[in-house]
């Protein structure tokens, strides 16, 4: 499922000399997968390593009660970054990075000079990103927060993961289609008997205008890709996106592809 085995990075840092970063996955790309956090954080933290999760999507799963186990031992962590546009459906470079030690950060990432002026009271932004010029992301960020509540977003979180899950029943039903991956959050991979198949629905599904689903190669075979992050997408659009890739299916097994 693409998850990191401790013993494995254990291994390499033991080999590795210097400095040293482990990046560890809150969502596989392709599966959804959640690394053991826990533990790899402790095997990191034993060598000296920094600890970094990418929780692009599927950090998000901490808000939601039902699938919090997911990122378990998460906290360990040195740094995490995550996507409000891919979750909240706010414009889209809203991204979002956490740092335990905020001296760190700005050691990596301030700059100076006499042409910019300083903040006396509070942390000026410039301290904390690569970019001086900017947009106030925060703002539409704060105001979907503030809009949904910790409730909201816990409902919504919940509602993307359980239209994953009907998706996956869906296409798994479909003939000839095989799910790749255990659906444990809003991932759903797919393939067909062989990767010019696979490929095909894909090119054919976005002719059809009804489901977008990208190609992508997952363990060396071409798959199809669904990633559930709109926060209109419910039962509903899911058996939507089903029946659209039965449609799609049917036309092209009657066309011989």
């Amino acid at each position: 499922q693409g998850r990191i085995r401790p013993d494995a990075l254990a291994a390499e840092l033991e080999r590795g000399e210097g400095p040293a970063i482990v990046a560890l996955q809150a969502g596989n790309i392709h599966s959804g997968a959640f690394d053991p956090f826990a533990e790899a954080c402790r095997v990191a933290h034993e060598a000296g390593a920094w600890v970094h999760v990418d929780g692009a999507f599927g950090l998000w799963a901490a808000a939601s009660p039902r699938l919090r186990h997911l990122t378990s031992g998460v906290a360990d962590a040195d740094s995490w970054s995550t996507d409000a546009h891919k979750t909240l459906s706010v414009p889209y470079d809203c991204g979002i990075a956490m740092v335990r030690d905020s001296a760190a950060m700005r050691r990596a990432l301030s700059m100076h000079a006499s042409y910019l002026q300083a903040t006396d009271v509070g942390a000026d932004p410039h301290e904390k990103v690569a970019e001086l010029s900017r947009r106030a992301r925060g703002i539409p960020t704060w105001a979907v927060l503030r809009h949904l509540g910790r409730d909201g977003v816990a409902e919504l979180i919940d509602r993307l993961a359980g239209s994953a899950g009907i998706i996956a029943d869906g296409l798994a039903e479909l003939p000839g289609v095989e799910v790749l991956n255990d659906v444990v959050f809003t991932q759903v991979c797919i393939a067909l008997e062989d990767d010019a198949t696979t490929e095909a629905l894909s090119t054919a599904l976005w002719d059809d205008g009804e489901v977008l689903a990208m190609t992508s190669r997952w363990h060396d075979r071409a798959v199809v890709r669904f990633s559930v992050s709109n926060w209109g997408t419910d039962a509903t659009q899911a058996r939507r996106t089903v029946a659209a890739v039965g449609r799609v299916l049917g036309e092209l097994r009657a066309a011989g592809r």
